[in-house]
């Protein structure tokens, strides 16, 4: 299991908890604000457009205390799936046919780490994210629980469980940049480094949108950014 070393804390889960639900329906960025950590350029994404054909998932961005400090579940996926191996992802996954995003969501979360529905109360949604590698199309839920989860991750799927503090994630010290060889072409990725793990893509795009709607938009092409 992995945490990181969260920067002085300026919010607490009780707090942070008050404020969602009124930042959350205040006008999501969109766009906007996955804009700021996707890769450049981004190769088949066009932002705010959502394919007919594709597949709807939910995927869980659940907030929970540990000593009153807000943290962030992320998983990272086992290096033998199919799709995205090895990378970071939010708990979440296909919506099965009649299925809520909302139960998806919470479902897949429950299968891949264990937490109990239950136990989660969901505060808003996040916009609609379209994922060309995948073919899907992510419905982010904002979601509390009052308590630290057990966490019982399925090893088919999750090699390990993240818990990234809130205040480490909005912490400008923790964002990079970095040019990758992706499909033979030469990208520039933006990520949120915690310890030894890079959360990039389409997670860090939907944690970009989230951190953009509680009021701490990252910018990880900031001209003074570490070289």
């Amino acid at each position: 299991m992995l945490t990181g070393q969260p920067a002085r804390m300026t919010v607490t889960f009780e707090e942070l908890k008050q404020r969602l639900p009124r930042w959350l329906s205040g006008g999501l960025p969109g766009p906007d604000g996955q804009l700021r950590m996707s890769p450049r350029p981004r190769f088949g994404w066009r932002p705010g457009r959502i394919p007919p054909d594709a597949r709807p998932g939910g995927v869980l961005l659940l907030l929970y205390p540990i000593g009153g400090v807000p943290h962030v579940v992320l998983t990272v996926r086992d290096r033998d799936l199919p799709q995205h191996p090895g990378q970071v992802s939010l708990p979440g996954g296909a919506a099965e046919p009649g299925e809520s995003i909302e139960n998806a969501a919470l479902r897949e979360a429950h299968e891949e780490v264990g937490i109990e529905p239950a136990a989660v109360r969901t505060v808003g949604a996040l916009s609609p994210l379209h994922v060309p590698a995948s073919g899907f199309v992510l419905h982010p839920r904002v979601a509390v629980t009052e308590v630290r989860p057990t966490w019982r991750p399925d090893r088919r799927e999750v090699a390990r469980v993240i818990e990234a503090p809130y205040d480490v994630l909005r912490d400008p010290a923790s964002l990079e940049v970095e040019t990758w060889q992706l499909g033979g072409r030469p990208v520039e990725v933006p990520f949120f480094r915690l310890s030894d793990e890079k959360v990039w893509g389409a997670t860090a795009m939907v944690l970009s949108e989230f951190l953009c709607a509680v009021g701490s938009p990252p910018d990880p092409w900031r001209a003074d950014r570490a070289k």
